[in-house]
């Protein structure tokens, strides 16, 4: 079987990262619920993967991707709190670039962005964390 591309890995790097804290469990209702797609009938707080995109940045033979990928908190209306506070927790985990990946491995690794906003339609509460990395094909 051939390694998964290095946005996959990134992602199951995160999943891995992500099981493995007491603390986020606790803030996501017990378990680490973070998914592809909203998952029918599923109360909040959970979490979903949202835009990813990998770039080539290859740099003298090396295979290099950079990385930007978005994690969506969802919490109930009126709780924007919540959501940050698992978002928050996301983003400190993800503060050292030690993440062993399937394939490639991890150069840099930063959180950019974390923001709040609510959904019109629904008024869930939402944090979203945007993570950049740069990987190395090995």
């Amino acid at each position: 079987m051939s390694d998964p591309s290095p946005l996959l890995a990134f992602r199951a790097g995160m999943l891995t990262r992500f099981a493995a804290d007491a603390a986020l469990k606790a803030l996501l209702g017990g378990s680490v619920r973070l998914y592809d797609e909203p998952p029918r009938g599923a109360a909040p707080v959970y979490a979903l993967f949202g835009e990813s995109e990998i770039r080539d940045d290859s740099v003298d033979g090396a295979g290099r991707h950079r990385h930007r990928h978005e994690v969506a908190v969802i919490a109930k209306p009126g709780s924007v709190r919540t959501a940050l506070d698992a978002a928050a927790r996301m983003a400190a985990l993800l503060s050292t670039p030690d993440m062993p990946l399937q394939g490639c491995r991890l150069v840099t690794l930063r959180v950019s962005v974390l923001k709040a906003s609510r959904d019109e339609r629904t008024g869930e509460a939402r944090a979203t964390l945007t993570a950049e990395a740069v990987t190395e094909t090995i």
